[in-house]
């Protein structure tokens, strides 16, 4: 009798057994291997023994559910590993782990990619859920009591958010700013429950009247809408506006470790950027989430958080830079050789004023560097699109958001290498090649629209700065920057963020600017149009008096002249922090309620006897007047 229990109980346990056992070699065996790929490891050894924890005890749950135990190694190979992999190449190659956000915005990778990649992409997200359905038995008891108690803690999450993100944060600690550091101290299932748990309970209500009244005195105090540095520049003339986005667009020669043997820039790039008084955007992501970018330089208010603000934060319509134009008379266009749904840009572009969207089936697809339209054809087709309209009696806002230039930039025969770097400076030395092109191609472009629209209002500049190697690798060589965004001092923050800018004033020439928030790019074309009319975009424009602050997420980097300052959430007490905070908070305020909240906001940029907010939806014909 007792032998027969013995045995039936050592067939109950020996399956779980083996399926913990797998689970502890997996781990380490992934630990070892995503340590030697891509050189990403938690903190310390505690945190590594309260990961593998809860690996276990996912593992459990998926072992309670499964057939059979070949068919639960199976699974949990496929699920841990994707999850695993997936987050240690995005802490590679754009310096941090993944978050919840990007389970929504995965689709959006699938248009960056084709061929194999767009193959393993989609088997890396089907594989996983067909095996699950394959491991579970689904008619077992048990299997359903584990999906009840899975259920249950997914539930629990979603109706309590914030005090479970008050206890995890208490517990396992909380860094806005250093992400990569959370993720160290945590591993990543806690991570992702921690940070899920955190995005829920930001699900607030939209600031109210006396909030958003209360906001304004903050940011009125700082707020200004001249541009003294160019006010005097400024005439009334309805030109045409073309902004030009340039994809990763960066100065390669800083890569000193490289030992290119060339500058990439075009020279008369190089002279016409140096007469600018080699001015830079300060822009909102590194190599990655152009989006956001777009969202600065087209509604002049910033991005704070790290998620893509066209598809998480922009839910109603509101009078940016391309709408504030509409009213104007102007006609409105976007012109980006990618698929149109990519970050919600249909819905996004339609929200802020743009008319008329061009994206990859209004192109031939002539000139690939693999599955990226080249600048040349790209420019060339906007050009004879918007070439018979450039003399035209309604004025144009052209902006035109570059394709070619992602990483692991790729060239076609008709684009051979120039440019070489040292050995095993590989990524830099096909980036350099990319921005050899580039900016040969955009003279080239700049020239013939200079001549078709010598008047015009010119803008152009690099999104973000390129992502060149795993942890900031081919920056890190040359001490631009640390392996870790935790180490970064002061000024790398500042060099993190900093991509060329040029701005062309018509017949005047280029316009002298220093560092520039990408936010106060709409503020600026405002001001050389003499557009002097009430806009969201005075919100940002701080007195130039003041040092500009570019918000980043968990902290914010102020700017004077040559000196860069660093307020990290939680770490800066002292005042010259305290102000930059505050106002960054009243900004945000004003965001929220204008893109997703009742828009009090409208009603306060009203003028005395104005009507700002009518004449956000009002006539076109009438507007047009006044510029």
């Amino acid at each position: 009798m007792k032998s027969s229990i013995r045995s039936r109980l050592a067939r109950r346990l020996l399956p779980w057994a083996g399926a913990l056992i797998f689970v502890v070699l997996w781990y380490v065996a992934a630990q070892i291997a995503i340590a030697q790929i891509f050189e990403t490891a938690l903190q310390n050894n505690w945190v590594y023994a309260r990961d593998l924890g809860a690996h276990l005890l996912i593992g459990a749950l998926l072992f309670g559910m499964s057939r059979s135990l070949p068919r639960f190694i199976v699974t949990a190979t496929a699920i841990f590993t994707a999850l695993t992999f997936g987050n240690a190449m995005k802490l590679a190659i754009l310096g941090a782990p993944v978050a919840p956000d990007d389970f929504v915005a995965a689709r959006n990778m699938f248009l960056l990619l084709d061929g194999w990649q767009l193959a393993a992409a989609i088997a890396l997200v089907i594989v996983p859920l067909a095996l699950l359905a394959w491991a579970i038995d689904w008619r077992r008891g048990w299997s359903w009591a584990n999906l009840g108690l899975l259920g249950a803690g997914i539930g629990a999450v979603m109706l309590a958010p914030a005090p479970i993100t008050k206890v995890l944060d208490a517990t396992l600690g909380n860094s806005v700013w250093n992400q990569p550091g959370n993720f160290a101290a945590r591993g990543l299932p806690l991570h992702l429950l921690q940070e899920t748990a955190r995005n829920l309970s930001r699900r607030v209500a939209p600031p109210t009247q006396s909030e958003v009244t209360t906001a304004f005195a903050v940011v009125e105090d700082g707020t200004k809408s001249d541009f003294v540095k160019v006010s005097a520049q400024s005439d009334t003339r309805r030109r045409n506006v073309h902004m030009i986005l340039l994809e990763s667009f960066w100065d390669p020669t800083l890569l000193t470790a490289s030992k290119l043997d060339a500058d990439p820039f075009d020279p008369a790039f190089r002279a016409l950027w140096k007469s600018s008084g080699e001015s830079h955007l300060l822009s909102p992501v590194f190599g990655g989430y152009t989006a956001n970018t777009e969202f600065e330089v087209l509604c002049g208010l910033p991005v704070t958080e790290d998620n893509v603000f066209f598809e998480t934060g922009l839910k109603r319509s509101a009078p940016c830079l391309p709408a504030h134009l509409v009213e104007a008379g102007y006609r409105t266009l976007a012109s980006h050789p990618n698929a149109a749904s990519f970050w919600n840009r249909v819905n996004a572009y339609r929200r802020i004023g743009i008319q008329t969207y061009w994206s990859d089936r209004d192109f031939l697809l002539d000139d690939m560097n693999r599955n990226f339209l080249s600048d040349a054809s790209l420019y060339r087709q906007v050009l004879e699109k918007i070439g018979p309209e450039l003399r035209g009696s309604q004025p144009l806002f052209d902006y035109v958001l570059t394709y070619f230039g992602h990483l692991d930039y790729p060239l076609n025969d008709r684009r051979p290498k120039v440019i070489h770097a040292a050995p095993g400076h590989e990524t830099v030395e096909a980036y350099a090649n990319t921005v050899y092109y580039k900016s040969r191609e955009l003279m080239a472009f700049l020239k013939e629209l200079r001549q078709q629209d010598p008047d015009g209002l010119i803008v152009l500049f690099g999104d973000h700065l390129p992502a060149l190697g795993p942890n900031f690798g081919g920056y890190t060589e040359s001490g631009i920057l640390k392996s870790q965004r935790g180490d970064f001092d002061d000024s790398m923050m500042r060099t993190l963020v900093r991509t060329p800018l040029v701005v062309i004033d018509g017949q005047r020439g280029p316009v002298k600017l220093g560092d520039l928030p990408a936010y106060q790019i709409p503020a600026l074309l405002l001001e050389l149009l003499g557009d002097r009319r009430p806009s969201i975009m005075d919100l940002a424009n701080r007195d130039p008096d003041k040092a500009p602050i570019r918000p980043l997420p968990g902290l914010n980097v102020t700017l004077a002249d040559t000196e860069t300052k660093v307020c990290r959430d939680g770490e800066s007490t002292d005042s010259e922090c305290a102000r930059p905070s505050h106002w960054v908070e009243a900004i945000k305020t004003l965001r929220t309620d204008i893109f997703s909240g009742e828009q009090h906001s409208l009603k306060n940029l009203d003028p005395p006897g104005g009507g700002f907010r009518e004449a956000s939806v009002g006539s076109a014909a009438q507007l047009s007047d006044q510029l």
